[in-house]
């Protein structure tokens, strides 16, 4: 038994031994940089690509091992050109990860407190826009830098209010069919187009504004909030998915648990709420 302790504490102090500060170094960036790619594809169609490619590295794996020639032959000639067929794949989130570059690539973020009063705006405009039936696309960035992805229209950078919002979106607005931009807490852009999505399994229901919102929200990290002129719903689209016909209250709940500091939600959340002078009532149709 004495053999035995001895052998496992010989093996762990031969392992210690071997790790040098430049190898601990050397892991720890690996992992940041695999931690940040998976945010970069979370909730976008690179993550059912990874699958697929997962299955044909698994198959080609069998292959060698059951000796099936002609699959290994031809898995062998497809997993040559790789590099290549990553490059054609993901060259949307290659862009992605170039366009950040240097500006977040080591940097964790954290939701940015400037944009609580902003969420109350957005909310209150949009149970009002719901309620006149007048469509809106509100893009609500985070970490990202969504005017990397979007034509912007015209740059603004002004406080958010509702009446602000609902000036752009009126029909008579020469750039009410854009999107609006919030970065910080302030309006950035008005009149922006947005990347359509790609998906074909989507409702029929949904049109150009639930299509560019849900796009936009495949790309980055933002928080889209898109009113339906036809039915006065209101939707929210974030990490790839969309929510349909929420109520004015889920809404801000919502917004508030991508934007809000976990430790410090329930001490804005009191402050905003003693600040809302009649509570918001949800549009439905």
């Amino acid at each position: 038994m004495s053999e035995l302790v001895g052998f496992i504490t010989e093996g762990v102090r031969n392992v210690i031994g071997s790790f040098s500060l430049a190898a601990v170094a050397d892991v720890l960036l690996v992992a940041l940089v695999i931690y940040r790619v998976i945010l970069l594809i979370k909730g976008t169609r690179a993550v059912q690509m990874l699958w697929g490619i997962a299955v044909i590295l698994l198959l080609f794996g069998v292959s060698a091992v059951f000796d099936f020639h002609t699959l290994h032959w031809m898995l062998s000639s497809f997993l040559s050109s790789m590099i290549l067929v990553i490059v054609v794949l993901f060259q949307e989130d290659i862009r992605r990860a170039l366009a950040l570059g240097g500006q977040q690539i080591l940097l964790i973020g954290s939701p940015r407190m400037e944009n609580v009063l902003a969420i109350e705006e957005v909310v209150k405009a949009c149970q009002s826009l719901a309620t006149d039936r007048i469509g809106a696309l509100i893009v609500m960035e985070r970490e990202t830098n969504v005017a990397e992805f979007v034509e912007i229209g015209v740059e603004v950078d002004g406080r958010v209010s509702r009446q602000l919002l609902q000036s752009i979106f009126i029909t008579s607005s020469p750039i009410h069919d854009g999107a609006v931009v919030v970065r910080r807490g302030r309006l950035f852009a008005a009149g922006c187009f947005l990347p359509l999505t790609r998906r074909t399994n989507l409702d029929k229901s949904y049109g150009t504004r639930h299509r560019a919102g849900l796009g936009i929200a495949e790309s980055t990290d933002a928080a889209v909030v898109i009113v339906s002129e036809e039915t006065g719903k209101i939707s929210l689209a974030f990490e790839g998915e969309i929510r349909t016909g929420l109520e004015a209250s889920i809404l801000r709940e919502d917004l508030r648990e991508i934007f809000e500091p976990r430790k410090k939600k329930g001490t804005e959340r009191r402050a905003s709420d003693a600040a809302d002078v009649a509570p918001t009532q949800a549009m439905e149709s």
